[in-house]
């Protein structure tokens, strides 16, 4: 176990409390949680390239770690409506479709590797800054920030889902799974 993969599983343990920070209004340790949550997904990926610690089970763990923490949030958020519910559905649905991909791949025994890209990167990012923004509102009022990073965080999700769609159909094509060039006859 190396430091980065202790790093990723705190972040997936501190996800459960998180929730339930939320779901009891206690909001200052809800914004310490992820502010923490945060952190330590940084620092996971920035020990992991500085001291070479980058693992095969780091590699699938952070995206799971991540993916935990951002749905718990977005969905809690959504319920007690400090973000629209909306948004909540389009994070949720990327993710879904990037599993199902991935499953796809799985079941037809094809490797995939796990790349992230810069806009994926960059939807992340915006989807901790929404978070924090609402999570920030209990105690000062960022209503018109935090509707700005909403549209950005949805449109920047949906671009970042299309990509994975892409990415995904071309691997599934070169691996001859892709849509058949007999224009469906087989399907029939």
């Amino acid at each position: 176990m190396s430091i980065p993969n202790i790093l990723t599983v705190i972040r997936i343990l501190l996800t459960p409390v998180f929730v339930i920070s939320i779901i009891k209004n206690a909001h200052t340790l809800s914004l310490i949680i992820f502010a923490v949550a945060a952190v330590t997904d940084a620092l996971d990926g920035l020990i992991a390239r500085y001291f070479n610690q980058k693992t095969a089970l780091g590699a699938h763990l952070d995206p799971i770690a991540d993916k935990l923490l951002l749905s718990s949030a977005y969905v809690c958020l959504a319920i007690i409506h400090n973000i629209p519910s909306w948004l909540a559905v389009i994070i949720i649905s990327r993710d879904v479709i990037i599993m199902m991909g991935i499953a796809i791949c799985y079941i037809n025994t094809i490797h995939v590797p796990i790349n992230p890209s810069f806009v994926s990167k960059a939807t992340t990012l915006t989807q901790l800054l929404t978070i924090t923004l609402a999570l920030l509102n209990e105690f000062y009022p960022l209503t018109v920030l935090i509707t700005i990073f909403c549209w950005l965080t949805a449109l920047l999700t949906i671009l970042s889902g299309l990509h994975y769609v892409f990415v995904g159909m071309k691997i599934l094509h070169a691996h001859g799974n892709g849509p058949s060039k007999n224009n469906g006859e087989d399907a029939k």
